[in-house]
């Protein structure tokens, strides 16, 4: 028996699989704040730019971006970065393993720039859910996600539809929920 059987057999109780949300689970009205916050450096965000092909200047060049008025002569953060990472960071908490699919986007705002060293926390509200029409055992769960910086201001809002897993259809062991 190897020392990871060995400690299995010891440890033989109940295992969870940490898991998102069930249709079920979801609660309109409901705030959930995704922690911890993410610090977003300018690898990230030079990265993120030239991976997506997205050549503008006010992301990349940081002696055209003192120059323009409006910002403080700072580089902007990627705003699809920004979006990208307050859906990420609400995963773990909410989506992972029971998400069916994303059907779609609407609403998006940026109100307020974000910068390299800022720190982006997220939070998402349920908006409503309904069971799907078409496809049995699966539901469209109505998200808005909220990006903060570390000073409150909201840098990031969009409305997402999504499609989630019902508990009965799809199976603690399918979805990595209780094994």
């Amino acid at each position: 028996m190897s020392v990871s059987q060995a400690d299995s057999a010891q440890h033989a109780g109940r295992r969870i699989t940490q898991r998102g949300l069930w249709f079920e689970e979801f609660e309109i009205d409901t705030i959930y704040e995704h922690r911890p916050g993410r610090t977003v450096t300018e690898a990230d965000n030079v990265l993120f730019t030239t991976l997506t092909m997205n050549t503008q200047a006010l992301h990349l060049d940081a002696a055209f971006a003192a120059t323009q008025p409006g910002f403080g002569g700072q580089r902007l953060v990627n705003s699809m970065f920004t979006l990208s990472t307050i859906v990420g960071l609400s995963v773990a908490q909410l989506t992972q393993g029971t998400l069916v699919a994303n059907l779609g986007f609407s609403e998006i705002a940026f109100p307020h720039p974000l910068f390299h060293g800022d720190t982006l926390y997220a939070e998402t509200v349920c908006t409503g859910k309904r069971e799907s029409r078409s496809r049995p055992g699966e539901g469209v769960v109505d998200l808005t996600h909220v990006g903060r910086n570390q000073d409150g201001e909201i840098v990031a809002r969009a409305s997402r539809a999504t499609l989630v897993r019902m508990a009965a259809s799809g199976g603690s062991e399918s979805a990595g929920g209780v094994a």
